[in-house]
């Protein structure tokens, strides 16, 4: 949890050190990001081949859709 003391800190700064916070929030972000894939493992990707269930499904939205269009 964000402490107020800390947003009223941010809240303080200039346009320039505000910037110089976000960048290094968003770099650390993005670090995290990458520690989150890690090299040489697998990891299952969901894919719609084979998915029959899911065709006839949007198909059937696609057709009650073409259906109210023409009432």
């Amino acid at each position: 949890m964000v402490s107020s003391e800390l947003i009223s800190a941010l809240r303080g700064l200039n346009r320039a050190d505000k910037f110089h916070v976000m960048q290094i929030l968003i770099s650390e972000l993005a670090q995290q990001e990458m520690d989150l894939i890690k090299p040489n493992q697998s990891y299952p990707v969901w894919s719609p081949y084979d998915a029959v269930e899911a065709a006839d499904t949007m198909l059937r939205v696609l057709q009650d859709a073409q259906n109210q269009d023409h009432e």
